[in-house]
C-alpha cells in the first residue's frame, strides 16, 4: 500500500496525513459492521503512514473509542485523534440534542480518555449547543488544552460567526464540516472565514455517504434509506445517474469514482483533509490512492458531469 503525504492542520498547525480514516461505520448507521475488518482497516492506516483518525464519543454510544483503542494498541503515539463530543443519545440510538456546558464537555472528555486509553486528545471538537454561549465551551476546552488534556480545539458545523466567536476565545486549530462535489455549502462564508483566520478543515461526506459511488444505502441497520433524503425515492434514481456519470469520467482518467470524489476534494486546498469512512482494507488501499492533485482540465469534467446544483434532496439526516 502506498504511503500517504502530510498536510499542516490549519496556518502552523500540526503535520498530518493528508487523509483521515472516518471510523464511524465502523459501529453503527451505515448497516452492520464487521469487527475484524474494522480494526484490520486501522492496523492498515496505521501502516500506511495515515495519522488522523475521526471518532466521536457518540458513535455507538463508546463502541467506536474502544474499538479504535484496541487498534491503536502499542500505536498511540502514531495517531492523531480527533474526537468530537456533545450529541445526546438514548438507549434505542435515538438523538436526543446537545449539551456542550463545560461541566458536560469536562465530563465526556474524562469517559473519553478513559475509552481510547490514553492521557489526551489530540484535537477535540465542538457542535453547536444554541443553549450555551459558544465562548463558554471554548473557553472551558481551551482551560483543557492548558491542563494538558487536550492538545487542539476543534468545531464543526457551525457558521462563519460563530467561528469567528470561537476563535477569539481560544485558537481553533480545525473545523469539521461536510464538503463533496456535491454538497458545496462550506464554499459561501464559511472556507473563506477559515482561510482568513488560518483554520484547517476536516472534511466529512466526501463521497456524500456512498450516494457518488453508487450506494443505495440499504440494508439492514443501514439509516440512510430511511434518514438521509437524498437516499430516498425519486431523489435516489435522479442521485444515481450523477454517480453513473462521475463513474464515466473517473474511469476516462484511469481512476475509480471513489478516487475521483476523494480526489476532487484534495484539490480544493492544501488546508482541506478530507475523511475516507473506509471500512475494509480494500476500500482504504483504493481510497489512499486517490490523486492528491486532480488536472484543472480533470476537475471541469468532474464539475461539469455532476454539477453540485444537480443533486437531488437535503443532504441532512432527519432525526
Amino acid at each position: 500500500m502506498m504511503a500517504i503525504s502530510a498536510r499542516s492542520l490549519g496556518h502552523n498547525g500540526p503535520s498530518v496525513s493528508a487523509l483521515g480514516l472516518g471510523c464511524m461505520g465502523m459501529s453503527e448507521f451505515y448497516g452492520r459492521a464487521d469487527r475484524k475488518a474494522a480494526l484490520a482497516t486501522i492496523v492498515a492506516a496505521i501502516e500506511a503512514g495515515v495519522t488522523l483518525f475521526d471518532t466521536g464519543d457518540f458513535y455507538g454510544m463508546g463502541h467506536n473509542e474502544l474499538l479504535l483503542a484496541e487498534a491503536l494498541r502499542d500505536q498511540r503515539d502514531r495517531a492523531f485523534i480527533q474526537v468530537k463530543y456533545g450529541a445526546l443519545r438514548a438507549p434505542d440510538g435515538s438523538f436526543l440534542g446537545t449539551d456542550a456546558r463545560p461541566v458536560a464537555m469536562k465530563n465526556a472528555l474524562s469517559y473519553s480518555l478513559q475509552r481510547l486509553g490514553t492521557d489526551h486528545i489530540d484535537l477535540y471538537m465542538t457542535g453547536r449547543d444554541p443553549t450555551v454561549p459558544i465562548e463558554e465551551t471554548i473557553g472551558a476546552m481551551g482551560e483543557m488544552v492548558r491542563q494538558g488534556y487536550v492538545r487542539h480545539v476543534g468545531i464543526m458545523n457551525v457558521d462563519a460567526d460563530i467561528i469567528r466567536r470561537a476563535h477569539a476565545t481560544h485558537p481553533v486549530t480545525a473545523l469539521q464540516f461536510e464538503y463533496s462535489l456535491i454538497s458545496r455549502d462550506i464554499e459561501q462564508a464559511v472556507l473563506p472565514v477559515c482561510r482568513e483566520l488560518g483554520i484547517g478543515v476536516t472534511a466529512y461526506g466526501v463521497l456524500s455517504r456512498g450516494l457518488l459511488t453508487g450506494s443505495k444505502g440499504s440494508g439492514e441497520g443501514d439509516v440512510r434509506s430511511t434518514h438521509y433524503p437524498r437516499f430516498q425515492g425519486e431523489n435516489l434514481t435522479k442521485n444515481e445517474r450523477l454517480a453513473a456519470a462521475l463513474a464515466e469520467v473517473a474511469r476516462n482518467e484511469g481512476i475509480t469514482a471513489a478516487q475521483a470524489a476523494i480526489g476532487w476534494v484534495l484539490s480544493q486546498g492544501d488546508d482541506i483533509i478530507p475523511l475516507v469512512g473506509a471500512r475494509t482494507v480494500e476500500r482504504l488501499t483504493e481510497a489512499l490512492a486517490a490523486p492528491l492533485r486532480l488536472s484543472s482540465a480533470a476537475l471541469a469534467s468532474i464539475e461539469e458531469a455532476v454539477p453540485h446544483e444537480a443533486v437531488h434532496g437535503d443532504r441532512f439526516m432527519v432525526h
